[in-house]
């Protein structure tokens, strides 16, 4: 199966199409599956890498892993504050064994990304320039405190990511053992694109294509139903994508926001004009106060902010984020409102 669209939006829609015509069933180790085997995907535009629909918009959360990525770390407690389903991944309550980021940055003492940059700086036709996530040690059991071997509760998804240079285009080749259309794909579709496009800016050459090869995709029975209501929503296709990431070492910007993010979620206050960011950088700073200031039940401060960001592009999410906090204090309201038990 090959579906190629512009955007990622395009692109969903016919991977559930697809999943949801399927005969195709498995059960594996977390429920009965629709599956499609051998699929390649193509997102012509990765920038266009956000949903722009009310069930698959996901800029917080996407943005929240991405820097769990490019943090370097496992952490649970990172990861858990913007996605609260990786705590039953975690075989010891503090990490997730198959975290991405320590595999980027310091798999057996290396540094991929820094490997990765090197070669194609030197040889900007090379065909070496692969990331590898998943390993074969990731197939040994690990041991549970009684002693029994026991299967890993996670292990990467995505096996690796390749890059290669062409015409001064940065292309990503992704390939993934398994992925959930419904959970898993809108985020690794951003993450992954994301890092593409720092890579490219790393290398000063512009976007290429992004294509992500799955062996299994599939859908949990427990999705069919947001698949589909997913497919009903009455969206149009939509060219916006993110603002261009600005024509600079993208590096040090980084390096700001991953101080940001620790900060925020410490709930300690940051002050976006004494960080001195491009309007792009400090747009994803506001994204993480508004990540803050809605779990602190503060719908002022959310609207605040809202109307400081430079690029209207994220409206639509923080809009979405607006009305969640407003629907989770009437849930409240309604609470205190109950009449006492005789």
């Amino acid at each position: 199966m090959y579906i190629k669209a512009s955007t990622l939006d395009d692109l969903l829609r016919g991977v559930y199409k697809k999943l949801l015509a399927s005969n195709k069933r498995a059960k594996p180790s977390r429920g009965v599956i629709l599956e499609e085997t051998g699929v390649l995907l193509e997102l012509k535009n990765p920038r266009a890498r956000l949903s722009r629909t009310e069930s698959r918009g996901k800029v917080f959360s996407c943005l929240g892993e991405l820097l769990w990525y490019l943090a370097g770390t496992n952490d649970l407690e990172f990861i858990g504050y913007y996605i609260l389903g990786y705590k039953e991944n975690s075989e010891d309550g503090k990490t997730i064994y198959g975290g991405y980021g320590p595999r980027l940055f310091n798999k057996r003492g290396q540094n991929q990304i820094e490997n990765v940059l090197r070669l194609l700086r030197a040889n900007s036709s090379s065909r070496r320039a692969v990331i590898q996530l998943f390993d074969a040690e990731d197939l040994i059991p690990s041991t549970n405190k009684d002693g029994q071997a026991v299967a890993r509760k996670e292990i990467p998804c995505t096996c690796t990511l390749q890059l290669m240079l062409r015409k001064q285009r940065l292309h990503m080749f992704t390939h993934m053992r398994s992925n959930d259309a419904y959970i898993g794909l809108p985020h690794d579709v951003f993450c992954f694109t994301m890092l593409q496009e720092i890579l490219a800016r790393s290398l000063n050459v512009e976007l290429g294509t992004y294509k992500h090869f799955v062996g299994s995709l599939h859908l949990y029975e427990k999705d069919i139903g947001g698949a589909s209501q997913y497919l009903e929503e009455g969206w149009q296709s939509s060219t916006i994508s993110m603002p261009l990431m600005p024509v600079a070492d993208p590096w040090p910007a980084i390096k700001v926001l991953l101080t940001a993010e620790s900060d925020l979620r410490g709930n300690i206050i940051v002050e976006i004009d004494k960080l001195d960011l491009d309007p792009y950088w400090a747009d994803l700073v506001r994204l993480l106060q508004i990540t803050r200031h809605y779990k602190n039940k503060n719908a002022n401060e959310i609207a605040r902010v809202k109307e400081s960001m430079s690029s209207q592009i994220y409206s639509a999410y923080i809009e979405k984020q607006q009305r969640k906090h407003i629907v989770a204090a009437s849930l409240t309201q309604e609470q205190f409102n109950l009449p006492i038990a005789q």
